[in-house]
């Protein structure tokens, strides 16, 4: 037997070790996109700044050439008429002014390309800052999960566990009919919300890389016909038949028997659910090159097109008014199978049934396996 490490997940400081590492990873992947972006800009602003010196310098020399060429004409007309000296003071208040001029100029250029820095700095302040928010909401919303998942794994258990054992006392003592038919309907309640526990922690663990498939090499059959023989019951109560197809021989690979048999509960749970009175649930496994296949079909209503491809999500539901569920069931087969290093899918047409289909690869035996 061994414990597959990238299903099983880290334990708790492990878990915050690693999940200080990927913040880590994620504020240096940020500098590193800051400093290209940084670079881009540099480049940017470089060669547009480098334009405009350039039609900047080209006007003002074209604009002296030709305030050049007009007081040489000026001064040729001066000398005629004998107004030098008055040419001369007005071409120094003329100088003096757009001397100014340009000063202004230059400062209002300077202050318009400082501008898209100075707004990017306070962006990136902002972004900061809102990152800082996120983190600390993220890290609360995490310990508050923890803390009310302590007490539903814990205590709400317990008290499941009181109330079922309870209801099943109830059921062995001759109290008549009636009171038989409450503590059955208190058991079953109970069995129910009992596996939702069970399903939110199992949601929670693998929202934490923690959901725990511990595998060892051993038969497939055994593990079917458990999860079977556990549905005859409410399959006939519901007019469903249940039948099996198994190949001779589902060895060879390594699997963790509860999780598998929790994959297969899902599964005949929604068969059965969906199957109409007199209907039939087949469970089917053989060896499909490399893998064990395992299928569960029914003849239900079936899965509308569009539904397939997102119907193994979280708290999906194929029909917003179903209240049989709350759509995790899928969800935790499909990381289980996943994290046995299989898939799992779906096939359906309306009208004619669905059958979910999963695999568990064949493995080589323990001693030489890289688990």
């Amino acid at each position: 037997m061994t414990t597959d490490s990238a299903a099983n997940g880290p334990d708790p400081a492990e878990y915050q070790t690693s999940q200080e590492a990927e913040r880590a990873q994620t504020d240096q992947s940020l500098r590193l996109e800051r400093e290209k972006v940084d670079d881009a800009l540099s480049e940017h602003l470089a060669a547009i700044e480098e334009t405009a010196d350039t039609v900047i310098a080209t006007a003002r020399r074209r604009a002296d050439t030709l305030l050049a060429a007009a007081r040489a004409d000026t001064d040729r007309h001066s000398q005629a008429t004998g107004a030098t000296s008055l040419i001369g003071r007005e071409r120094n208040r003329e100088d003096a002014a757009v001397t100014r001029e340009r000063a202004v100029a230059d400062q209002t250029l300077r202050e318009e390309r400082a501008e898209p820095i100075e707004l990017l700095v306070r962006e990136r302040g902002d972004t900061d800052n809102d990152l800082s928010v996120e983190r600390e909401r993220a890290d609360l919303a995490l310990v508050t999960r923890d803390q009310v998942l302590a007490i539903v794994s814990h205590d709400l258990r317990d008290m499941l566990g009181v109330v079922l054992g309870f209801a099943a006392l109830i059921e062995k003592v001759p109290s008549g009919d009636q009171a038989t038919s409450y503590a059955r309907r208190i058991g079953r309640s109970g069995v129910r919300m009992e596996r939702l526990v069970g399903d939110l922690v199992d949601v929670a663990s693998i929202a934490a890389g923690a959901l725990a498939v511990t595998r060892e090499q051993a038969d497939l059959t055994p593990v079917i016909i458990e999860a079977v023989d556990t549905f005859h019951q409410r399959a006939a109560d519901a007019g469903v038949r249940l039948a099996v197809d198994l190949a001779p021989s589902l060895t060879g690979a390594a699997f963790d028997p509860a999780r598998v048999l929790q994959v297969l509960t899902n599964l005949l749970t929604n068969a059965i659910k969906f199957s109409p009175p007199a209907g039939v649930v087949v469970v089917r496994a053989s060896r499909v090159g490399d893998d064990i296949q395992v299928s569960v079909s029914d003849e239900g209503s079936g899965i509308p097109a569009d539904k397939i491809e997102v119907v193994f999500e979280r708290f999906l539901q194929v029909r917003q008014d179903d209240r049989r569920g709350v759509g995790l069931g899928l969800y935790i087969a499909k990381c289980i199978v996943q994290g046995h290093g299989g898939r799992i899918w779906a096939d359906s047409q309306l009208g004619q049934g669905s059958t979910f289909s999963f695999t568990l690869p064949l493995a080589a035996p323990l001693a030489d396996a890289a688990l």
